[in-house]
């Protein structure tokens, strides 16, 4: 399941697979469902992704 981190009090949400940030819930599960799956990242969901 997907990692809720808050930090500077902005939420944001960790895939467990590959450990990149997104500001919503919903699509950190993509990512992670996509790294499951697949055992590689997609480019159109970690376009999405956050630096923090």
């Amino acid at each position: 399941m997907v990692e809720k981190l808050t930090e500077n009090n902005k939420t944001y949400y960790i895939c467990e697979e590959c450990s990149f940030a997104y500001k919503d819930k919903k699509t950190a599960l993509k990512c992670e469902a996509w790294c499951r799956k697949y055992k590689s990242c997609n480019v159109e969901i970690t376009k999405h992704a956050v630096k923090i």
